[in-house]
């Protein structure tokens, strides 16, 4: 988990907060909740939640702080050890919410009933309250985004050059737009995937570069509910029998243009990934610039609020009249007005920057949208040339099953063979 929040994929990754923690390093945090646990039987010791506004919405730190207090509450985990971790990449900014589960004075863990349904509630009243617009998910459960992914998609559809996003499309669009095997095999086959029997005996498909896709994950349909339309699959040929066949009917010229379009798009992407990374480090930059000053200024003004509090004589005097006890209650006032502060300026500068950053995402967004397109159209065309393949194949087949047929005839041979003849 902490490596996981710790990756280096994400532009800014920032330690927000570690509270409760002996430790001042995440993986040392996580080990003591994981050491803590070793007294109980629990397993999942840690619970973790993210909090992702609206990538076009300013979301103060104070805003995301006011959440995860909002949601320990309602979790019944107050004052539990918790970390907070912001990621930002590409223009949006989420966090990450740790908390350990384990009671440490009771030596027990803390139960989560229904914690799903209470931080959906949660979430809704987050967005209201900032006067966001409300995901289709929130105002009805049957309308959540259906183009989720997992990581193991994600790596799949990189490898394929492809969006993930726009491999789901492709199959959920299939899928509904067709009501039976036929016609959803030839909706795929139109994208460049060709249906194939899976190795645990389930329906994949197969694209052009060889990657196979589970149909049940990628439609969001049940394996029993793909089986029931598309019937059984071990009718079907096998993944490798299914790859050899594409191998041979995909031209080589085909091979070359899908080698071209994906090096001619790396090479669009380059000079905007390039600008991406350099102002990255310039907010880096900028960024450690302003909290090395706010550093300097604290010591200075705590140097300062330590001179007001008065020695030798004096200061007893102070303390017998209660005027220290004043200065200490003042000096606590300011310094918090200065974390405060100093909190406010960093978030005005990390909502400037990433204004500035999400400017240079709409122009990649953008070309990703042209690229998709061009993928698209490419893709269309190798179905078409799959189509076009496979239908002298069905009528060899059809042909070769006819002759078949006549020579298992008995009322053929009673008379002279004019077909043969013929």
């Amino acid at each position: 988990m902490a490596s996981h929040l710790l990756k280096s994929e994400n532009e800014h990754v920032e330690i927000h907060e570690l509270r409760g923690f002996v430790s001042d390093d995440l993986h040392g945090a996580f080990n003591e909740a994981h050491a803590i646990a070793k007294g109980t039987r629990c397993q999942q010791f840690l619970f973790s939640m993210s909090l992702s506004p609206p990538p076009w919405e300013r979301a103060s730190t104070e805003s995301f702080e006011r959440a995860a207090n909002a949601a320990e509450e309602r979790l019944g985990l107050e004052g539990q050890p918790r970390a907070i971790v912001f990621h930002e990449k590409e223009g949006r900014r989420h966090a990450h919410v740790v908390w350990s589960r384990i009671d440490a004075e009771n030596m027990r863990a803390i139960n989560l009933p229904h914690f799903k349904r209470k931080l959906t509630a949660l979430s809704k009243e987050v967005f209201l309250e900032n006067d966001w617009k409300l995901p289709e998910g929130l105002r009805d459960p049957n309308l959540r985004d259906p183009l989720n992914f997992n990581q193991d998609e994600w790596q799949q559809a990189l490898r394929a050059g492809r969006d993930p996003r726009e491999i789901k499309q492709v199959f959920q669009r299939a899928w509904s737009q067709s009501d039976s095997a036929k016609a959803f095999g030839a909706a795929l086959l139109e994208n460049g995937f060709v249906i194939a029997r899976g190795d645990r005996r389930g329906h994949v498909a197969i694209d052009y570069t060889g990657e196979v896709y589970a149909i049940a994950k990628y439609t969001g349909v049940r394996a029993s509910g793909v089986r029931e339309r598309l019937g059984d699959p071990t009718t079907l040929n096998s993944v490798e029998d299914t790859k050899t066949a594409l191998r041979e009917r995909l031209t080589p010229r085909l091979r070359s243009m899908s080698d071209q379009l994906r090096k001619k798009q790396a090479d669009e992407q380059k000079p905007l990934k390039d600008e991406a990374r350099n102002l990255a480090r310039t907010h880096k930059a900028e960024r450690a610039k302003l909290k090395a000053g706010q550093e300097k200024r604290w010591l200075d003004e705590s140097a300062l609020r330590q001179a007001r509090l008065r020695t030798g004589v004096k200061g007893l005097f102070d303390l017998v009249t209660g005027k220290t006890q004043q200065t200490r209650e003042q000096n606590d006032r300011e310094a918090w007005q200065a974390l405060k502060r100093d909190q406010a300026q960093m978030s005005d500068l990390i909502l400037s920057q990433i204004a500035e950053r999400r400017h240079l995402q709409a122009r990649i967004d953008e070309m990703r949208k042209k690229q998709v397109l061009d993928r698209t159209k490419l893709d269309r065309v190798i179905g078409q040339v799959l189509h076009m393949k496979s239908a002298p194949e069905k009528l060899q087949s059809d042909k070769n099953r006819e002759i078949q047929n006549r020579s298992n005839d008995p009322k053929r041979h009673a008379g002279p063979d004019r077909d043969a003849e013929r």
